[in-house]
């Protein structure tokens, strides 16, 4: 009975240690003008079964999300802000260049103008740019009560609902395609002098 406790302890170890580790190592939020800007750096290591899924061709799609609420000790928090940034990282064989696709809404709702479409030359190269969001425009500081405080919410993750059917199935349960990392902070406006 003894050797079985501690088999299962071990097997449980190993269990938590496959889990893909996701931080936000770095994250700011400030006030700029009349704005509102998130800054994170989020660090983890790509899961090699997704790693494989990109080298045959298949995009994978990382979801940015930032949401202000302003805490209400009589009733449920208030959400003042929800905004989202999409990410969809391809290998182009043909060219075999790494291309980022960055947009304010996911598939077919970005409006003309609003991605962003770099190529790299190496997965590491886009991986950099897919873990770093730079003075990312959030809100207006008009959307504020001066004063108050207010929560700002940080999340990324890699979006399993937008890859094909089979892989959607396939993932389901598996760490491997589980990276997710949030964070979260205070935040207090004072009326520019």
């Amino acid at each position: 009975m003894r050797q079985l406790c501690v088999w299962a302890f071990v097997w449980l170890a190993g269990v938590c240690q496959a889990q893909i580790a996701a931080e936000v190592s770095q994250y700011q939020v400030e006030r700029f003008e009349e704005e509102v800007l998130v800054s994170a750096q989020v660090a983890f290591d790509l899961p090699p079964a997704v790693e494989d899924a990109l080298l045959k061709g298949i995009p994978m799609f990382f979801v940015t999300e930032a949401t202000v609420v302003r805490e209400r000790w009589y009733w449920y928090d208030k959400k003042l802000v929800a905004v989202q940034r999409h990410m969809r990282l391809a290998y182009q064989p043909l060219t075999r260049r790494w291309r980022l696709n960055v947009s304010a809404g996911a598939g077919r709702e970005v409006s003309v103008g609003l991605a962003l479409n770099p190529s790299f030359d190496t997965l590491e190269e886009a991986l950099s740019a897919v873990k770093r969001v730079s003075r990312w425009k959030i809100a207006d500081v008009a959307d504020f009560e001066s004063g108050l405080k207010y929560k700002v919410n940080f999340s990324f993750k890699l979006d399993l609902s937008q890859l094909p059917r089979p892989f959607q199935i396939g993932a389901l349960g598996q760490s491997d395609w589980d990276l997710n990392a949030a964070t979260s902070t205070t935040l207090t406006l004072a009326p520019l002098k």
